[in-house]
């Protein structure tokens, strides 16, 4: 074979294996398998759906998704999705860790993401945020905005990453007024904490008795109840996760957001492309993984200080000047 023939022989394999890596990128079967509290959470799962929908739309590539009723079935549907081949598969939440160690090694070939734990396995994507350091900026603009000195946190369940939510917004709290209060309750110790707005809006109900004019609620839906009660009492309520400002426009200062949208976009976008790699990614405030609303639904009510004063913060977490203490590295909490 001449010269010539050789090279063109090697441009038609080239293509050849250009349009099968393409060919392979493009035949991703997204699917996303929702952690207790629902889809339309108005929090955390509805971050996760609405980057999937984002990507199904920009894409034209479809996903599926299902709510799981109980922890029981963790690891019978995660197993299921992976055998009918779909990957990545995207689960939001701790709780899919144990379900996640067992099933990823039956499955080398699928391709998994995980949202809030870290799972250690070749074909899994641990998707990380510093939460601390978004709520550390809800606090700055609680801070600035309360007449009171005094403000409220009604976290989910009891566990260290919520933990993180409380611990960053006192900090933002203290950064602003060293002598502001935090009142902080948890919901419960169960996945129930998640999806039990009636207890929510009764802790929100307590905390404004003791003084409190702005409540933080991380409870996913639990956090529609803290909002409602803040709302119906004339006080102020912050969300979280997703942006809930427009639950109670005029009434909801603000919204801590955790950008799961966009990581679950980027994830199937990666996915899709044929750039997927396992590992560790944190998204922090320097990267807009995490930050506060603004929008039409507020911009009446955060007053020019307090985001003048959440923008410095900002900058200075940035700059490394702010530095917001990870309470998930010792589970101890300085403010």
């Amino acid at each position: 074979m001449g010269v010539r023939n050789v090279a063109k022989f090697g441009s038609v394999l080239l293509a050849g294996v250009v349009a099968c890596a393409a060919a392979y990128a493009d035949a991703v079967k997204p699917a996303v398998i929702y952690d207790l509290g629902g889809k339309f959470d108005k929090s955390f799962n509805e971050g996760v759906f609405n980057g999937a929908t984002k990507f199904a739309k920009d894409t034209g590539v479809a996903f599926r998704d299902l709510e799981i009723q109980n922890d029981a079935q963790r690891e019978q549907v995660l197993r299921k999705f992976a055998k009918d081949g779909f990957s990545p598969i995207l689960m939001p939440g701790f709780s899919w860790e144990t379900a996640l160690k067992k099933i990823a090694p039956e499955f080398p070939n699928v391709k998994f993401a995980i949202i809030d734990d870290v799972v250690d396995l070749p074909n899994v994507q641990s998707l990380l945020f510093r939460a601390d350091e978004g709520s550390f900026l809800v606090g700055v603009i609680a801070a600035t905005t309360s007449k009171t000195g005094k403000v409220g946190f009604v976290g989910g369940m009891d566990i260290p990453l919520i933990s993180a939510f409380g611990c960053g917004y006192a900090q933002g709290v203290k950064h602003v007024n060293k002598d502001a209060s935090v009142i902080a309750n948890m919901t419960g110790t169960d996945f129930h904490a998640w999806n039990d707005p009636v207890k929510g809006g009764e802790l929100a109900k307590s905390q404004i008795s003791q003084g409190a004019d702005i409540v933080f609620a991380a409870a996913g839906a639990t956090g529609q109840g803290v909002l409602k009660a803040a709302a119906d009492a004339g006080k102020f309520g912050i969300g979280v996760d997703s942006n809930q400002d427009n639950l109670f426009p005029g009434k909801v200062l603000t919204s801590m957001l955790k950008r799961v949208d966009v990581a679950t976009y980027d994830t199937f976008m990666a996915a899709k492309d044929g750039s997927w790699k396992g590992g560790v990614h944190v998204f922090g405030v320097k990267d807009g993984g995490v930050g506060y609303a603004e929008d039409e639904w507020n911009k009446a009510i955060l007053s020019t200080d307090a985001k003048k004063a959440a923008e410095a913060a900002k900058a200075d977490i940035i700059s490394g000047k702010i530095v917001v203490h990870d309470y998930m590295s010792d589970n101890k909490c300085p403010a």
